[in-house]
């Protein structure tokens, strides 16, 4: 079984967080966003597919915690992603490191925002001969969203290595473990 699909039994359905759970149905319109608050948390952590085991014993399930646990990192060391900045290159001797934690969806969003506004920038070149200009961007903002949703989702959280994001002027990797299928060149 996947380890983000496994009940974790050193954990209490009380570590989830009713407020992020609240949040997240309604970020994403869910109709159970209205009976949410009068739920039992157990009852609201099953109809959500994050609580498992019997009745008399419920247990949040891994992924549950990556989600609605308000410090992840706690449970699972490493749960973030560490943005880094070569300005001089790979090799070069200065570099800037941001650390982003927190539930798997607001880190992720936090991440895109910042990586947004203070690497990706896109250039226009109007011509004289048409109305229409050309935009060129350093970094398109779709492929990099897809690119650190995929770590983010695809990570395995039972290893104990951040997701990295490492941009240069010439590249931007993300690396996450264990990384892609070892088919996929």
């Amino acid at each position: 079984m996947p380890f983000d699909d496994r009940e974790n039994i050193f954990a209490k359905v009380d570590d989830l967080s009713r407020e992020l759970m609240i949040e997240y149905l309604r970020e994403v319109k869910s109709d159970l966003a209205k009976e949410a608050k009068r739920l039992p948390l157990a009852e609201l952590g099953r109809r959500m597919g994050v609580v498992g085991g019997t009745r008399e014993a419920p247990f949040p399930i891994n992924a549950g915690l990556l989600f609605f646990h308000p410090e992840p990192w706690r449970l699972f060391p490493t749960t973030q992603i560490d943005v880094v900045w070569f300005p001089e290159g790979r090799g070069g001797n200065r570099f800037t490191e941001k650390e982003f934690r927190g539930p798997l969806h607001q880190m992720v969003h936090e991440a895109l925002s910042y990586i947004r506004t203070t690497f990706l920038s896109t250039t226009v070149v109007k011509h004289a001969d048409r109305a229409e200009a050309d935009r060129v961007s350093n970094y398109p903002f779709e492929a990099v969203e897809e690119a650190l949703v995929n770590a983010v989702y695809h990570r395995g959280y039972d290893v104990r290595e951040p997701i990295k994001v490492r941009i240069t002027r010439e590249d931007f990797v993300v690396v996450s473990y264990p990384g892609p299928d070892r088919s996929v060149n």
